[in-house]
């Protein structure tokens, strides 16, 4: 588990901003170190560059990097708008995080303004001779940067915002959150089993909307400092409202004081993220393939794509885990099977049910992932299982489809 501290700071890293600011602080240091760089060149390479070639150079740079940074910065906002439209909105926070779009829109700022400078610098005489042919170098070197990331960005454009694309992507994302739940079931606390004891008393949310990420660092010394154990309620991906309580305290009355403190631990924000909440990624696949079910789109073979992908990432969960309990103060809920089953199908189960193709994938996943996991699958996937039965009856497929149905259903 991370500090808050950390966690933001790696959210921040995430923005495109951070990685554009830093090329372009890069690209103004390297113009301004070329003539201190010249010092160290041999006297006789002095008059090996023109002040009218290095100038030339630039200007190109210059201008044709700002019409390229525009232009692809209006493609990779178009890719944003197609992935909101063909899959989910909730998607794009993946793509806008692409390293490789970064990269490339921060490259391409970064050429421009070391053009940019680097002429207002050559025409106000800063640099000697020598100082030219250092400058000389670097310019090739950023010309030969931009056509690798030229390259690189073309080859990104054949997939990048395409379904199959932010479905991998998603899935990845999904992946990652809940093998990183398995290595903290409960977060480094101790698994909640039973409810708060009634001498324990509720501390509710000063905020409403979600929890993403909870520092279990800063309430674990807290906790230890004041003496007392707290029950967590509200795990990140939670909605909550001030009427919800985000944890009990076990130990005594503390001041308001420290309750503000203990609250500060916990941070609330407008949106889910992917990252402490394995649940996020299950639901935005399902999205992807309620869409794809729809009636404007009907593209059922991108709902069956997700249901088999749905099955790999939930493949991943080991509910039996003998996890280090390195914050023995806080008791921390886990996930349950059927909540992960529950996002995972029952918006394709309702929206799929009067589709034979769409059900029998279904009922052949579910099965899969009972027999794969029958105490932890088990029973949640049969229940499922059975609604989605009685859906598509009641959506009025055919005898010979329904039959088929059942054969491929477990029950």
């Amino acid at each position: 588990m991370v500090s808050q501290a950390v966690w933001f700071l790696k959210n921040y890293l995430h923005k495109i901003w951070v990685r554009a600011t830093s090329f372009a602080i890069l690209a103004v240091l390297t113009v301004a170190l070329a003539q201190v760089a010249s010092r160290f060149l041999p006297t006789e390479w002095t008059d090996l560059v023109e002040a009218n070639a290095v100038d030339a150079l630039l200007g190109i740079l210059a201008s044709s990097m700002l019409a390229v940074t525009t232009f692809s910065l209006s493609i990779a906002v178009s890719a944003f708008a197609a992935a909101a439209n063909t899959t989910t909105p909730r998607a794009t926070a993946l793509l806008q995080e692409d390293t490789t779009t970064q990269n490339v829109l921060a490259t391409f700022l970064g050429a421009f303004l070391f053009g940019l400078v680097g002429m207002v610098a050559l025409k106000a005489g800063y640099y000697s001779q020598s100082g030219l042919l250092v400058l000389y170098v670097a310019t090739a070197a950023v010309i030969t940067l931009v056509v690798i990331v030229l390259l690189r960005w073309i080859g990104h454009l054949m997939t990048f915002g395409r379904v199959e694309d932010t479905l991998d992507r998603v899935e990845d994302a999904a992946v990652a959150a809940i093998e990183r739940r398995i290595r903290n079931p409960w977060m480094g606390g101790v698994p909640r089993t039973k409810s708060p004891p009634q001498d324990a008393y509720a501390v509710y949310s000063k905020t409403t909307g979600y929890v993403q990420h909870i520092d279990m660092i800063a309430l674990s010394e807290q906790a230890e400092a004041l003496g007392i154990r707290l029950w967590i309620s509200a795990v990140p991906g939670t909605f909550v409202h001030t009427s919800d309580p985000l944890f009990h305290v076990e130990g005594g009355e503390i001041g308001d004081a420290d309750l503000t403190e203990l609250c500060k631990g916990v941070t609330i924000e407008r949106q889910r993220t992917f990252d402490q909440d394995p649940r996020f990624g299950l639901i935005v696949m399902s999205e992807i393939a309620a869409r794809a079910l729809s009636p404007s789109v009907n593209d059922p073979g991108t709902a069956i794509g997700v249901i088999g992908r749905l099955v790999r990432v939930l493949s991943n969960w080991q509910r039996d885990v003998d996890a280090e309990i390195a914050f023995p103060r806080i008791i921390v809920p886990g996930l349950q099977a059927d909540e992960l089953l529950e996002h995972s199908f029952r918006s394709i189960a309702r929206d799929g049910a009067g589709m034979a193709e769409v059900q029998i994938r279904l009922q052949k996943a579910l099965a899969a992932l009972a027999r794969g996991d029958a105490d932890t699958f088990g029973e949640p996937a049969r229940d499922l299982a059975r609604d989605a039965l009685q859906r598509a009856e009641d959506a009025g497929l055919r005898h010979d489809e329904m039959a088929e149905l059942r054969k491929a259903s477990m029950l």
